[in-house]
């Protein structure tokens, strides 16, 4: 079980060319949300596919601030994700996704791409603290930071099926 602080930057970036980042992962995604808990947490349920194998997760988040959030994840057994998902938040769609996990000079980036998107896609980078510097690709054109934007978050992307105008 892992909990603690999650501290992490979002960039809205160009969609790369793949092929120019040093890939260590590609990882499948579907998150769904489920219905909120105690102290209004946000909570989900992930499918996670990479090389053949699924696993699956549940996340807490509690929002401290635009870049910080308190987090309980661990994993889960898939008949425990099937149960959950009894408690799906219904005003959310479930978010697929594809996840490229690149390293860059000593920092590993999240590179998420969307299947309503061929243009755009979401970086992230989860930081030590707020303060850190942050040393972005210089392969990956970085249009703007969307770190406190909400119509950037996983839950209102794939409810609108697009990124915002």
């Amino acid at each position: 079980m892992a909990k603690g602080l999650e501290i992490e930057r979002k960039f809205l970036v160009e969609f790369p060319d793949i092929g120019c980042l040093d890939v260590k992962r590609k990882i499948g995604i579907t998150q769904t949300y489920l219905s909120r808990g105690e102290n209004n947490s946000q909570r989900r349920v992930r499918k996670i596919s990479e090389n053949g194998a699924v696993s699956y997760t549940y996340t807490e988040k509690v929002f401290l601030s635009p870049l910080t959030r308190e987090e309980n994840e661990f994993e889960i057994s898939g008949q425990e994700y099937r149960e959950l998902l009894e408690q799906t938040d219904k005003s959310c769609a479930p978010v697929e996704k594809v996840r490229y996990c690149f390293d860059y000079h000593g920092q590993l980036f999240e590179l998420d791409t969307y299947p309503f998107s061929k243009e755009l896609a979401i970086m992230e980078l989860e930081l030590d603290s707020a303060e850190q510097k942050i040393e972005l690709p210089d392969n990956v054109r970085v249009l703007k930071d969307v770190s406190a934007d909400k119509a950037y978050s996983n839950a209102a992307l794939s409810t609108a099926g697009a990124f915002p105008v």
